[in-house]
């Protein structure tokens, strides 16, 4: 190896106390020495203090190419941090604590970090105080205090950017290079490499292009309303003429409707002393017809007077008649009651004779019944007895009622095993769809944060078939956390990359879901491949019982569930077998458990400590960090439990079946025992009618006998029944004798009173005759004169109503002239009527006319002219701001071109660059790699983006840089030549890099370094900070590199006893040895 530098470098420690802190290099300084060359911005001298794992430390930095090398946890990554921080950046940009007291060295109060900066006018020097209690930090800046915004507007003026990825890449958010958006990546690139203004140019134009957006929008708009308004006015123009000749029309209108009353008025007068005068007329004619009339009159009135006795004379006749009518009526009557009487006696001799010729038969059929039914007695004793069958079929009858009562007792047994069964069975169901929901919400989770898993996850489920060996859906999916509480401890130690993979058992199903899903269908995927050899049973290294002390409880394995290839995965790769979590008492007890030996990773109630011990020192380094709550485990489905209550599910049917067919087996046996019961029961009912059947016979004998014994004793005697029956009927006949002899005296009576109204009745006709001759005579003069009267009446009652109608009228045309009573009627109104008609019906008829051409022109009023009158303004005033805004667009757009050629032409010419610088690193490296400006529409400038394209395989083609498609150690390498290429544009003071080399292989590594040094080897380009745990032996050094080896921790040499004359006499000793052993 060629020593480093001639200039001596020594690192200032603090001498009171131990080797904790220091940085070996070639020497001493203490500033810019002979022949360095810093850019503006560079760093000349880090001073920390209490920070990390240092009590205090001094680096001198070269102004090229400075490698950072030492064992892990001697605190490379601390130096990182001190440069980020004491620059006033983020500490989410370390991706390390979130609080800036974390970074303060452990069981100190308060930490420092001061770095000097190179500026021609005179070096910057920042100094950062950070005090534990409460994250305070107090700033100065070259010596004067200052405020965090003082110093960031400093270190943003030497173009100094932290927070830019292509300028600072500590360890942690290495592999976030990868996962820039092609539009990040160009924002980040512009900053760090670009002029100044370049990156405002394209945030103007970003601004600008929304602005012309705006402009356009207002523009279009505003013609569009401007066109409809032009539109609407050409319509309303029709309408605004029609307004006025209607309002000619109404105007006409008017006007006749105020002439129309005067016409009524005088029309009317005219009338009414027309009908006065008739009725003068009228009056004079009714007085003399009522003076010839008189004399009928009174000779009538003499008839009447004599025709009023002679009627009431009349009247009484008929009173008389009938009542002597409605005794004759009554005694009628009576007489047909007894005609019916006579009937009656006669019908019921009838009855009773048919009543004894019915006796006599029913004697006879009775002693006929009474011969059958002993002749079938006779026969009926000769039988055999029944009695012995009738009592084996009932004791047969009481055997089956007792199989069928044991049967009913069975299927009851089996009915409600069966209910108990289908209760259970829904019990279990409502179960498993309950889990079956909370599974839905897991993959509506996944689908919501990760669409591509999800859409692979539907394409496994299709396609499972495919595979040999097991395949497990995303690891997200079939964790199942035993208590919700704890899923924030596994989320937050598994990574989301891995918590949404896909595992498999075997690594050619991998490879063949792989080019599956990423290659054909383009999905980014992730995928793991569990070990060969299980780990899921694995021991924890300690058990639990000896950390109870501490408040652990448990290890993280124990807190969740999941398939073997999935825990053993998890205990591979994330030990979770060995990582032990505490309560609050762990928490409490914080310092002593951190001294505890095998402990690397565990977690208090919200805090996760990662403890590292130096390989050499044996010293303890502790990095702490909150334990976020959970967002995709706290759905918990237990799959053991969920594969038990399917299984139950499966032996509920299976019971629930078996007893389906038991059910039928004894609906089978209860049918034969029903058949044989049937015909037992006919077989006993044939018999017990054999058996009662001489019992009945005798009882019926006996009942007929009894039975014709009371009708013979029951004979009715005919003979006196006929005697008494002719008695009835003499004394029926001597009442209707009497009742014959008073109807006909007063029929008689009746008679002679018909005769006497008869003849006054004649003498009445001779009087009404008389009368209506002198009434004949008298009507015709009567008609006449009612005639004349109504006539009159007629007259009387239009000549108060024409009267009336007179007074109405006249001021009803003085009210629609507007004239007061008294007042005549104005010059103009009379010389306007004279020009109308003179007539009511020419009037109406005109009056009509134009109502019905008014008509025609609806839905128009006043607001439509005053509408178009302040349209008319409007479009006006609308033609004003168009012209306006097309000219403000006009002119932006012409500001857009030039703001575009300012900007678009430089970045052209950097991308180029870098392209040039990229592609030669990759074809040095035997590959091939390109860069290039992206964007899909050129006017869309927030669209534009840097596109990384590489290829590490000659089979293979140009493929983007993807934080899925390429190999970790291919990101690698690619980040670290597109860092290299902008390396040489020296816009930035300096870049560090951290560890970027881990996932590279050797071969990779080798040729990447070799890049490196003689990129940042040269005089012109910025500073650049390599950092590694270890180096490639052989590799091709500069005279301009600077190699700060960390030596840090209790069990390392302190720098004030490095002797490096001494190690280098050791080392060319030692080479010298060498040499001669080889020649021997």
């Amino acid at each position: 190896m060629t020593e480093p530098s001639k200039r001596q470098r020594l690192s200032h420690v603090n001498s009171s106390t131990s080797a904790l802190g220091g940085v070996l290099s070639g020497g001493q300084r203490h500033g810019s020495g002979e022949g360095d060359v810093f850019v503006e911005g560079a760093i000349v001298r880090i001073t920390m203090k209490n920070f990390l794992t240092y009590d205090y430390s001094v680096v001198y930095p070269g102004p090229n190419l400075n490698m950072i090398v030492g064992a892990n946890g001697t605190g490379k990554s601390s130096i990182v941090c001190a440069i980020c921080l004491g620059l006033a950046g983020k500490t989410a940009i370390l991706g390390r604590g979130d609080k800036v007291g974390l970074y303060v060295k452990r069981g100190c109060p308060k930490g420092f970090i001061e770095i000097e900066l190179y500026k021609k006018s005179g070096n910057v020097v920042i100094n950062r105080e950070i005090h534990v209690e409460n994250n305070q930090t107090l700033w100065m800046l070259n010596g004067r205090h200052c405020n965090q915004k003082t110093v960031e507007e400093e270190v943003k003026a030497l173009r100094i950017q932290v927070s830019n990825l292509c300028q600072f890449l500590p360890q942690e958010k290495v592999g976030e290079f990868a996962k820039m958006s092609k539009i990040e990546l160009l924002e980040a690139t512009e900053k760090s490499v670009g002029p100044p203004e370049m990156y405002q140019y394209h945030c103007e134009l970003k601004d600008f292009r929304n602005k012309e957006r705006q402009l356009e929008s207002a523009v279009k708009e505003k013609a569009s309303f401007l066109e409809k308004a032009k539109q609407r006015n050409e319509r309303n123009k029709h309408d605004v003429n029609r307004y006025y000749e209607k309002k000619r029309h109404m105007d006409v209108i008017e006007l006749l409707e105020k002439k129309k009353p005067w016409v009524e008025y005088e029309t009317t007068l005219k009338e009414h002393a027309s009908v006065k005068k008739e009725r003068e007329d009228a009056k004079n004619q009714l007085i003399a017809l009522k003076q010839a009339q008189a004399p009928m009159l009174n000779k009538i009135q003499e008839i009447d007077n004599r025709l009023k006795p002679t009627e009431a004379q009349i009247k009484a006749k008929t009173v008389a008649i009938k009542e002597a009518s409605l005794k004759c009526k009554q005694k009628q009557d009576q007489l047909d009651r007894k005609h019916k009487e006579i009937d009656d006696i006669k019908q019921t001799l009838r009855l009773k004779q048919m009543e004894e010729e019915d006796h006599q038969k029913r004697i006879s059929n009775t002693r006929r019944t009474i011969e059958d039914l002993k002749a079938e007695l006779a026969k009926v004793g000769d039988q055999p007895d029944v009695t012995p069958r009738i009592n084996v079929v009932n004791i047969e009858l009481r055997r089956i009622q007792e199989e069928r009562a044991k049967i009913e007792g069975d299927k009851g047994d089996l009915r409600r095993e069966k209910d108990n069964l289908f209760a259970e069975s829904k019990m279990l169901e409502r179960k498993l769809n309950d889990m079956n929901n909370m599974m839905n919400a897991k993959e509506e989770k996944l689908r919501g944060r990760h669409r591509d898993t999800y859409t692979a996850l539907q394409w496994l489920r299709k396609n499972r078939h495919l595979f040999e060996g097991n395949v497990h859906e995303p690891m997200m999916l079939v964790i199942n956390v035993k208590d919700h509480r704890f899923a924030k401890y596994v989320e937050n130690h598994i990574s989301f990359h891995d918590l949404r993979a896909f595992v498999f058992q075997r690594k050619d199903d991998m490879e063949k879901f792989m080019t599956e899903v990423r290659d054909k269908m383009n999905l980014k995927v992730n995928s793991i491949s569990a070990p060969e050899e299980s780990c899921s049973k694995r021991p924890p290294s300690r058990n639990i019982e000896s950390l109870r002390r501490f408040g652990f409880f448990t290890y993280l394995r124990e807190m969740f569930d999941a398939p073997d290839e999935v825990m053993s995965y998890l205990c591979h790769q994330y030990k979770v077998h060995d990582v032990p979590v505490g309560k609050e008492q762990t928490k409490a007890m914080i310092k002593t458990v951190i001294e505890e030996p095998y402990l690397r990773v565990f977690y208090t109630t919200d805090e996760r400590y990662t403890v590292k011990r130096s390989f050499y020192s044996n010293k303890i380094s502790t990095s702490n960090s909150a334990v976020h709550a959970s967002q995709y485990l706290t759905i918990t489905v237990d799959a053991e439990e969920k594969g038990q209550q399917e299984q139950k599910m499966k032996a509920c049917a299976v019971q629930l079946q078996q007893i389906d067919e038991q059910m039928k087996a004894l609906q089978k046996e209860a049918a034969v025992l029903d058949r044989r019961d049937n015909e037992l029961l006919a077989e006993k009912k044939h018999l017990c009618e054999l058996k009662g059947k001489k019992r009945q016979l005798e009882q019926k004998i006996s009942t007929k006998q009894d039975s014709l014994r009371q009708m013979e004793q029951s004979a009715i005697d005919l003979t006196k029944i006929e005697e008494d029956t002719n008695v009835k009927i003499a004394a029926v006949n001597s009442q209707k004798v009497a009742i014959v002899s008073a109807l006909m005296a007063q029929m008689k009576l009746r008679t002679k009173l018909t005769m006497e109204k008869v003849y006054l009745a004649l003498e009445t006709v001779a009087l009404t005759a008389e009368r209506a001759k002198l009434e004949n005579d008298c009507r015709e003069g009567a008609s006449e004169l009612k005639i004349v009267d109504q006539i009159l009446r007629l007259l009387e009652q239009r000549r108060n109503q024409l009267k009336e109608q007179c007074t109405n009228l006249m001021k009803t045309a003085k009210l629609k002239c507007s004239i007061q009573a008294g007042e005549p009627l104005p010059a103009n109104l009379s010389k306007a009527f004279s020009k109308l008609p003179d007539t009511l019906d020419e009037i109406e008829a005109m009056l009509n006319e134009e109502r019905s051409r008014a008509e025609c022109f609806t839905s128009l009023s006043e607001t439509v002219v005053d509408e178009y009158n302040r349209r008319e303004q409007e479009i006006k005033h609308l033609e004003k701001e168009l012209e306006a805004k097309t000219n403000a667009l006009n002119t932006y757009r012409q500001n857009i071109t030039e703001a575009k050629e300012r900007w678009l032409n430089p970045l052209k010419q950097l991308v180029e660059q870098i392209n040039d610088k990229f592609s030669d690193f990759f074809r040095s490296m035997q590959c091939a790699g390109e860069v290039d400006l992206h964007s899909e529409n050129e006017d869309e400038y927030d669209k534009y983006g840097i596109r990384i394209r590489v290829k590490f395989h000659s089979s293979t083609q140009l493929h983007e840089l993807t934080a899925y498609h390429q190999s970790g150690g291919e990101r690698s390498v690619s980040t670290m030549l597109y860092l290299m290429a902008l390396q040489e544009l020296n816009r930035c003071p300096f870049r560090v890099v951290d560890e970027i080399n881990q996932g590279m292989d050797p071969i990779n590594e080798r040729r990447v370094f070799d890049i490196v040094v003689r990129t940042a080897c040269k005089q012109t380009v910025s500073q650049y900070f390599f950092i590694t745990p270890k180096l490639l032996q052989n590799l091709q050094y500069a005279e301009e590199m600077t190699i700060l080896c960390v030596h840090n921790g209790a069990y390392m040499l302190p720098p004030n006893q490095w002797d490096e004359k001494a190690f280098i006499k050791r080392y060319t000793k030692r080479k010298s040895r060498q040499g001669s052993g080889g020649q021997k």
